[in-house]
């Protein structure tokens, strides 16, 4: 479907397919309408035969832009928790990893869209027919599951992402107007600026959520598009003054550990692979390309140029601010005009992103919940039902008020399972009968097992660490200055 194709990259696949989808007048209507993609029959539609071929620089475009969210700002807080050594290392090893992953779901999905005569499949469809071709009988008997196990984990990581926007978004805005006051145009000479305490960051969340709840109740995928351009913009520019930033002045380093304790390198895994979990965005970039054999070779090239800025941005970041280094590292920015736009355009860009992100979970409730209801009760349930959605992400988020550990929790519980346990399972279950060497099975077997441990690990110290806080939360990601 659409949404699952699309969405399935947290940092803003959302935003590839709004242009090949028209206006929904309902979600039932919607679900109706997309059905034949359901079915991987995308040469029914006319519109979407249009816009399908892209150039391999669009694609190329498309994918790094998929990668450039609220993920990105928290890797230098990732490499303390692993290390000024550790972490740029284990950031090459789970970027590759994770290219090796994305290559091994393309491979399964042109396997059967060969087979089975279909011009494409998505994440969910791709998992299933690898199940109904595994040697085991209960595998090919519970095959449907594949599919809804994919759509469960898609909505757990969407709702998850729209909680760390409105933690980010808290925060953010938090420390602009602490600093309103004294800031100033001299970004070079300010750092003796105290700012003025205001109130809660959870009172900051709660002041979003009228502005979000009427962004998500636009259902209009046009006008979203309109949004989605905005915040590309807006993020990419604040990209570029904070780099700028960072690389200048670096300390010395010597300090810095080279390996950081084992009890926080969980920590590191679930924020990383929280900014990797681009996966779901390999497939419909792979349809819509002009020519899909060169889609191995550009995907590999975009990863690249992603695992390098990550590394980059994440390690520059910590060198600059070391210990000081907060949850996101617009919350080290100086107390001037210009870094403090910055956190604006940034904050400006995730509440765009935010309704983009939304509409992935969604459609996937909204159509389920309205399939049996009367016509004369689909518009005001569908906005109850979205209503609901959107104050519940809020609740979580002023129940686990930290950047940091929202970030490697959701990583942790459901971007290592989309992005490291499945695909290599999925390529055992669609070869094994067809023959597998077994230095293939052991290295499958070795990712998956690495990404459950990840799983497992990052999710127990991100839920010991929310639970040692308790009530009396110290923010690890609230404003603060080097005085």
């Amino acid at each position: 479907m659409p949404m699952t194709k699309s969405a399935e990259d947290p940092q803003g696949a959302i935003a590839l397919k709004l242009d090949l989808m028209s206006s929904p007048k309902s979600a039932k209507k919607l679900q109706n309408k997309d059905s034949s993609f359901l079915n991987g029959n995308t040469s029914e539609s006319p519109d979407l035969e249009k816009t399908k071929s892209i150039t391999g620089f669009q694609t190329l475009v498309h994918l790094v832009k998929g990668n450039m969210g609220t993920g990105i700002l928290g890797l230098p807080l990732a490499m303390k928790n692993a290390g000024i050594l550790m972490g740029p290392l284990s950031l090459l090893v789970m970027g590759c990893i994770a290219c090796h992953c994305m290559h091994i779901l393309v491979r399964c999905a042109q396997r059967f869209c060969h087979r089975l005569n279909k011009p494409f499949m998505d994440y969910g469809d791709t998992v299933m027919h690898g199940l109904e071709a595994s040697p085991s009988a209960w595998l090919r008997n519970h095959a449907h599951w594949g599919r809804h196990m994919v759509s469960f984990l898609l909505i757990i990581t969407q709702m998850g992402f729209c909680c760390v926007y409105i933690v980010f978004l808290a925060d953010n805005l938090k420390q602009v107007v602490e600093a309103i006051n004294g800031t100033t145009n001299n970004c070079h000479y300010n750092e003796t600026v105290v700012p003025t305490p205001t109130m809660d960051s959870r009172l900051y969340m709660l002041s979003f959520l009228p502005v979000l709840v009427l962004l998500v109740f636009i259902r209009n995928l046009r006008v979203l598009s309109i949004f989605s351009m905005f915040a590309n913009i807006s993020m990419l520019v604040s990209l570029v003054i904070i780099t700028q930033y960072i690389a200048q002045g670096i300390p010395d380093p010597s300090k810095l550990p080279l390996v950081a304790s084992w009890k926080t390198y969980p920590l590191f895994f679930g924020t990383a692979i929280f900014s990797f979990e681009s996966i779901g965005v390999v497939l419909p970039l792979e349809n819509k390309m002009k020519d899909a054999r060169r889609f191995p070779a550009i995907l590999s090239l975009g990863m690249s140029i992603i695992i390098a800025l990550y590394i980059s941005i994440g390690t520059l970041g910590y060198l600059r601010f070391g210990d000081d280094i907060k949850a996101s590292i617009t919350l080290n920015l100086p107390n001037c005009w210009l870094y403090q736009s910055v956190n604006l355009l940034y904050i400006l860009g995730v509440l765009c992103t935010y309704s983009l992100q939304f509409y992935v979970p969604a459609e996937l409730i909204v159509p389920f919940v309205l399939s049996n209801v009367s016509k004369r009760w689909e518009l005001p349930l569908d906005l109850s039902i979205r209503l609901a959605m959107v104050c519940l992400t809020c609740i979580l988020a002023i129940l686990i008020p930290r950047l940091d550990l929202v970030l490697s929790l959701v990583g942790s519980m459901s971007g290592s399972s989309l992005a490291l346990i499945i695909p290599p399972l999925l390529e055992i279950t669609t070869y094994y009968s067809e023959g597998m060497s077994p230095l293939t099975i052991a290295k499958d077997a070795l990712i998956s097992i690495l990404g459950f441990v990840g799983f497992v690990a990052g999710t127990y110290v991100a839920l010991d660490d929310l639970m040692k806080s308790g009530d009396a939360l110290s923010f690890s990601n609230s404003t603060a200055f080097i005085q």
